[in-house]
């Protein structure tokens, strides 16, 4: 099979590269249409990847998840986005896809630091519903993706009829273009080349959150524009797994496992890896021999056709590796969907997937992870795998070798 392209940052006139216009396109016309299949009037969106795909724009770091940034699609209009006022000149001047008149100032609290009784929201309400009226849709329902209690309130107070928007956003972002892979596969080499850092640095002495500041600062100088979160885990915390990372120091012989969470143009990596530090131990390495087969196993599975309930089945079963079921387990053997969120569809797992499964496509980009404790009762082993689905079958993006425990700084 021929490989993934990641052809690197910039944009250039001798290769095929991202087309952001294209990949704009197909993003707003996948929120439309998922509008029109929902029997809604319209959609008002405050989840920020759901804003980001509609629109096309962001604002991220501290703003980012406050709650007061909307927008607000109806039928086959162009967005309307609310944003921190300061922003709405940049984006008319640096975002003109939507239209000048369409980028507005707004705020509603910062998450309820200013009071709901101030009348912010009240006012934002009544300035929609109007929207909603000049348009003919206010007798039609409303969907919100997700939303503060005052803020519904209001919506409900004022007579519009509040219906989930989130099932049909998450739909419409099920399926990714090729520029969204694209984008996908380029922040996963990015972080290929993390874990090379990570291997040279990997040695007793260093500490957990040094290796979290060198992955970081390596992401960023390679134009990472958010590094969301790197756990960092070692020795006896490597079992239960704490998902964090602290100033532990890493000693010989440990087994280490990192996850490195990141976004490239918004587009996120989950990718873990496991090492062992100077050397392994038989009940170290058979953990991660576990570990592999299992994910193996669930790579092998997964095909264009074939069932969620079918690739969780691969999945070993929470009491095979110690836990009493599958919701004390979950997040340790699952797949989970990847774009500009990092938990999309489809959701993988023996705790959801036999209910209701979800038929594989084309186009479809997860994470698959796996985890194995050790028999020596501290150590454990964890691998993640991002796979993209095919004409041709599952492909790998997730490049750093991973098929047995890498060894670091051998002694």
């Amino acid at each position: 099979m021929n490989p993934l392209s990641a052809p690197g940052h910039m944009g250039v006139d001798y290769e095929h590269r991202v087309d952001f216009d294209r990949l704009r396109t197909y993003r707003l016309d996948r929120a439309k249409d998922a509008l029109k299949a929902s029997g809604c009037g319209a959609f008002l969106l405050f989840d920020f990847y759901n804003i980001r795909y509609a629109t096309s724009t962001w604002v991220g770091g501290a703003l980012g998840d406050k709650m007061i940034r909307y927008a607000l699609l109806i039928g086959d209009q162009d967005p309307v986005l609310w944003d921190f006022g300061s922003a709405v000149p940049h984006h008319k001047l640096h975002s003109n896809w939507v239209p000048s008149e369409n980028h507005r100032p707004g705020f509603l609290g910062f998450r309820g630091a200013v009071a709901p009784t101030v009348g912010l929201m009240a006012n934002a309400v009544t300035e929609i519903r109007g929207m909603l009226e000049d348009a003919g849709v206010a007798d039609l329902p409303v969907g919100v993706d997700i939303v503060e209690p005052p803020f519904l309130f209001e919506m409900q107070k004022q007579g519009l009829n509040v219906a989930d928007a989130q099932q049909s956003m998450l739909d419409a972002r099920l399926i990714k273009s090729q520029d969204e892979i694209m984008l996908l596969n380029q922040a996963c080499a990015m972080v290929d080349g993390v874990y090379q850092d990570i291997t040279e640095a990997l040695k007793p002495g260093i500490r957990e959150n040094q290796i979290v500041a060198l992955a970081n600062n390596r992401l960023y100088e390679m134009g990472s524009d958010q590094v969301e979160a790197v756990n960092a885990i070692s020795g006896e915390r490597c079992n239960p797994h704490p998902h964090n990372f602290t100033d532990r120091l890493i000693r010989p012989g440990d087994q280490a496992f990192f996850d490195i969470i990141h976004s490239y143009n918004g587009y996120r990596t989950c990718y873990y890896r496991t090492f062992a530090v100077g050397s392994s131990t038989p009940a170290q390495r058979d953990a991660y021999a576990r570990a592999r087969e299992w994910m193996d196993r669930g790579i092998a599975g997964i095909s264009a056709g074939a069932g969620t309930d079918e690739v969780a089945a691969l999945l070993p079963k929470a009491t095979e590796f110690g836990f009493p079921d599958e919701m004390a387990a979950f997040g340790l053997q699952f797949a989970h969907g990847l774009g500009l969120g990092l938990h999309e569809r489809p959701i993988i797992s023996r705790l959801n997937s036999m209910k209701e499964p979800v038929e594989l496509q084309v186009g479809m980009v997860f994470a698959l992870e796996t985890y194995c404790p050790a028999s020596d009762g501290y150590s454990a082993a964890r691998i993640e795998e991002e796979i993209v689905i095919t004409e041709d079958g599952p492909k790998v993006m997730t490049l750093f070798p991973a098929q047995e425990l890498f060894v670091t700084n051998p002694c």
